[in-house]
Parts: structure tokens; sequence; C-alpha cells
């Protein structure tokens, strides 16, 4: 695992050590993943070395199975009170590097929503334009279209460009179910907000609203040209959908990863 001075973490030796580990101290999957406030979806891919857990779980994960970090990231216990300064170097040199990966990963997915987002709008926006130039009237789309419309916008903007993708430490350590920056407020009845699913709600919201944007305009010209004397009723559960959908969809990933 050193090369030149350069210590890599080995993700087969790793997952091992976790397993045997885990083993030892009588815990299961879930109860380990309980623990950390993770999924024990998480700690099977630990534990099977397909990936690695978060820098911030190190720490805690360490003193759940008893080790300590360097014994964690190298794979085996280690007799030596103290490690050679190089050792540590290495050591904490690989934590960074895990992180900065873990960084990179996270503004590859945000760069992917962004461009998700634009494209969403913009289809949006020509199927808008193009239920004006068959004869539909602003005023025939200003309480549907156009209120769908904007709240997609809006939100998706939000979303896709500045909501934080991880939740303060407390969110791990409380029992927290609601959430709030600035103008966005969020309250799921019956899910706890932590690090575990929150990015899992994050893409539930993200899917959710920007399918809404792209798609809300298309249903709405083919309920008003296949069934134009019942359009003003079909309204009303089509934009119910939408925005009951935001909540159910959300509320589900928050539950499935709680």
């Amino acid at each position: 695992m050193y090369e030149n001075d350069r210590f890599e973490i080995d993700k087969e030796r790793f997952g091992a050590f976790l397993l045997r580990l885990r083993k030892e101290k009588g815990l299961t999957q879930k109860e380990l993943a309980e623990l950390l406030f993770v999924s024990d979806k998480a700690v099977s891919k630990w534990e099977r070395a397909l990936s690695l857990p978060d820098v911030s779980l190190l720490i805690p994960l360490a003193d759940c199975l008893g080790v300590s970090v360097a014994e964690l990231l190298r794979g085996e216990r280690d007799a030596r009170e103290t490690l050679p300064a190089a050792e540590v170097e290495a050591l904490v040199g690989s934590a960074l590097r895990l992180r900065e990966e873990e960084n990179r990963a996270v503004r590859g997915a945000r760069r992917r929503w962004r461009l998700g987002f634009w494209a969403c709008a913009l289809a949006g926006l020509g199927e808008t334009a193009a239920l004006l130039a068959l004869g539909f009237s602003m005023e025939d789309m200003s309480s549907t279209v156009l209120l769908v419309e904007g709240l997609c916008l809006l939100f998706g903007a939000w979303l896709c460009f500045w909501v934080k993708e991880r939740l303060p430490t407390y969110y791990d350590e409380n029992r927290i179910t609601s959430y709030s920056d600035g103008f966005f407020r969020m309250n799921l009845v019956g899910v706890r907000f932590h690090n575990g699913n929150w990015p899992h709600i994050l893409n539930a919201l993200r899917w959710w609203i920007l399918g809404a944007l792209a798609l809300y305009p298309l249903l709405w010209g083919v309920v008003h040209t296949l069934w134009p004397g019942h359009a003003l009723t079909l309204e009303l559960p089509l934009t119910l959908a939408v925005v009951l959908g935001v909540l159910v969809t959300a509320s589900i990933a928050g539950k499935k990863y709680e």
C-alpha cells in the first residue's frame, strides 16, 4: 500500500478488515449503519470494496469498531503505540486525497444537475411557446402552466445551483424532521433528516421537479387538445399530481434511507 512514501487505501483489504471487526463486535450491517446514521446499503458497499466511507465518518467508524483511524485505513491492527512521522503523514495524505475525490464527485454531480436544469427549462419554455402558437392565451395558462413552470424554475434552480449537499453535523446527532435555508422550508411528516438520507431526498426532488418543468406544459396541452370539454376538470388533478408528487417522492426517499 506504500509507494514512494505515498499511502493508498486498499479497498479490498479495508472491506475485509471492516467485515471482521463488525462481526467481532457482534453488529449487523443495519446496527452499524444506525450508529453512523447511514444506510445498511452503504456499509454493505464498504465491505464489498465497492466504495469507501466519507472522510467525516472515519473517526466515528473507528470508535464503533474499537480501532484507530490509522488501523482502519491500513486494514490491520497495529500494536505500536505511536506511528513513525512518515507513516502518519502518508495516512493524513490518503485521507485528504479521499476527501478531494469525494469533492470532485460532488462537483461532477452538481454540474450534471445544472445541465439537466437548463435542458428541462428550455424544454418547458419551448412547449409553453408552442402552446401560445397553437392559440392558447397567457390568461388560459396563468393559473396552471405559468404558475407550475415558475415554481419549478425557482425550486429547480435552488436544488441544482445553491442547495447544500451536506447537512450540519447536528442533524446526525439529533432527531430533526424539518429543514430550512433562506426562503426554502421543508418538513416531511414522519421523516428524520440526516446525512444518510439527505442526498437521496435531494435527488428525488430534483428528478420530480425537473421532470415537471419539462413535461407539464406538454401534458396540459394534450389534455386541452384531446378533451377540450373536460379540460378544466382535468387540470386540477394534473396540477395536484405535480405538487403532491414532490412531497411523496421526497418522503419515500427519506424514509427508505432513514
